[in-house]
């Protein structure tokens, strides 16, 4: 393969990717949307929308497996190649957890909300902005703005946290009757399993991050926070 058209193949590979973090950013966005609003009818579009992204994750290892045999690229090149096959399977899993807080979110709509928890908003915002910071970081192989993702993780952390003891307490509260009590229990235990969503791509952003500044620097800064 001529260099020429071997840079263009992975020009191309990365707007691949753009595209691909662009439509992950789409279905975070309204699986979190449709949890605040109550809203099924846009949880079901987030659930619908995955399969693109799927297919998009097949192409990126697709393209990148042709230029790795083909080219044998060294260096940057290779970073490149290899921390975008890492950075698309990050983004296919924060999508997979997208799909899984729009599928509990849809359960919790058809029964009374819970009383709201202080903390799952906290976590929303955190794990968009760790999100967004990825993103923006993979965009302009930006390994400054990278490295700022990691402690914020320790936050989502606290939050998720803070979410369980809330919800257990809830579950631990007594109500009249032995439907209402298992209905509040069920309702409590997908809003828990909504927050893991939500920390774990928290952790997903963090990994991107990661790899960004292995592109971008050849560093490997996995872990390097808990040091």
């Amino acid at each position: 393969m001529e260099r020429q058209n071997f840079h263009r193949e992975l020009e191309n590979l990365r707007l691949t990717l753009y595209k691909m973090a662009a439509l992950t950013r789409q279905s975070f966005e309204k699986a979190t949307q449709a949890y605040l609003d109550r809203d099924d009818d846009l949880a079901q579009v987030v659930i619908d929308g995955d399969r693109e992204v799927n297919r998009i994750e097949l192409e990126i290892d697709r393209q990148s497996l042709r230029l790795l045999a083909l080219e044998q690229p060294m260096a940057r090149d290779l970073r490149m190649i290899v921390g975008i096959m890492r950075i698309s399977n990050d983004l296919e899993r924060i999508a997979d957890q997208s799909v899984n807080i729009a599928e509990r979110t849809i359960f919790l709509c058809q029964h009374p909300p819970l009383e709201p928890v202080a903390a799952m908003g906290h976590l929303i915002d955190i794990s968009k902005k760790m999100f967004n910071m990825a993103i923006s970081s993979m965009r302009e192989m930006d390994a400054k703005e990278a490295k700022k993702i990691p402690p914020l993780d320790d936050y989502a952390d606290e939050y998720n946290m803070q979410v369980l003891k809330s919800l257990i307490e809830v579950m631990a509260a007594s109500s009249p009757g032995f439907e209402k009590r298992v209905l509040k229990m069920r309702r409590s235990i997908q809003t828990i399993i909504i927050s893991r969503c939500l920390e774990r791509i928290a952790d997903l952003s963090t990994n991107i991050g990661e790899h960004v500044a292995f592109i971008a620097e050849g560093v490997n800064i996995k872990h390097q926070q808990k040091l």
